[in-house]
């Protein structure tokens, strides 16, 4: 699992750095209006992410402001490292 959580990690990191550079340096064509589309709905979804974090994990775990960048950075993935923090924690 946690290789699994890291290169998740990893291609999430990919993503958003072809969608920052793409709002730098346009790519040709269609695929920088796909790629502002999908970095919209990227920061949406991440910002739900976070709430959910938030409503979570706020009572099992001492949070930081960056463990709620990395939600908002890696996503499920790093939901996925908490939760198995909180569990850990429980046990």
């Amino acid at each position: 699992m946690p290789l699994l959580i890291s290169l998740g990690k990893a291609f999430t990191l990919i993503a958003w750095l072809m969608m920052a550079y793409n709002l730098v340096a346009p790519f040709e064509g269609n695929v920088a209006i796909v790629l502002n589309i999908l970095l919209g709905i990227t920061c949406m979804m991440h910002c739900f992410q976070v709430a959910i974090f938030h409503m979570l994990f706020k009572t099992l775990l001492p949070l930081t402001k960056q463990d709620y960048l990395q939600v908002f950075i890696f996503g499920i993935f790093s939901l996925l490292t908490y939760r198995q923090q909180a569990m850990a924690q429980a046990i």
